[in-house]
């Protein structure tokens, strides 16, 4: 099984249009970087993701950490749009470690949740904790690229709002139009839950009631697990393969 570090990749944005660039692009506000971690995501001009990433300040560079199977697509996508801006974006060797324990030097919070501690990027990785980092994802209700979270997802869907991964008063950027018409004008007909399961199944498995579709099951951990749901649907009993489900309130 890979390491975390493993798993993610650090591209860095570089030139004195980088700001600027990336504040015409991402769904967060990028000034938030002088105070710490940006949680933000990339989307379709449709309004549909295609990264989900955090960004650091390092000096007058930018560096962006992305899961690594989406990291080259998404410095490719990034150059569609650069034209003729001071902006150079690049790969780099540099690590990503995480953890809930005592911070080191050169970590920030996490700003999805405080529960999932802090983050951290430098040339080395630290060891990693022996975490149970489902069930802090879980408890929290925080998707993850892969599991919950993944391309063609609306951000609203995804909690993006209350995970502090969009701004609506930034203006605009790629999909912001969609995404605001969702936030102002309709009610979310489907999006992010928990549930209680007895049993388990994949990430992945379709949840179905009355022989109906409802969602599609994600992580799970200790009697707990997320799902993105069809919420007119998502009453009563509920299955996954060989796990029954029920939605926890709220």
């Amino acid at each position: 099984m890979n390491t975390y570090s493993e798993t993610r990749a650090v591209l860095r944005l570089s030139g004195s249009d980088a700001r600027e660039f990336l504040q015409g692009l991402v769904t967060n506000d990028v000034a938030r970087i002088d105070h710490g971690l940006v949680y933000t995501g990339l989307l379709t001009p449709q309004g549909k993701l295609i990264a989900a990433f955090f960004l650091q300040a390092e000096g007058a560079d930018i560096l962006l950490d992305a899961p690594v199977d989406v990291a080259d697509g998404l410095a490719k996508r990034l150059a569609m749009y650069k034209l003729r801006a001071d902006v150079a974006i690049a790969p780099t060797d540099l690590k990503v470690s995480r953890g809930t324990g005592a911070a080191p030097e050169g970590a920030w919070p996490d700003p999805r949740d405080a529960s999932l501690g802090w983050r951290r990027i430098a040339p080395e990785a630290l060891p990693e904790e022996d975490t149970d980092w489902d069930a802090l994802h879980v408890a929290a209700m925080v998707p993850r690229w892969g599991r919950e979270l993944g391309p063609d997802a609306y951000v609203l869907e995804m909690d993006f709002e209350r995970l502090n991964g969009v701004d609506f008063r930034k203006g605009c950027y790629v999909g912001q139009e969609v995404t605001a018409r969702m936030k102002h004008k309709t009610e979310l007909r489907k999006g992010l839950a928990q549930l209680a399961i007895e049993g388990a199944a994949p990430v992945g498995t379709e949840i179905t009631a009355e022989g109906k579709p409802v969602g599609v099951l994600g992580s799970q951990a200790q009697g707990r697990a997320l799902a993105y749901l069809r919420f007119d649907r998502a009453k009563g009993e509920m299955q996954a393969g060989e796990a029954r489900l029920t939605r926890v309130p709220g």
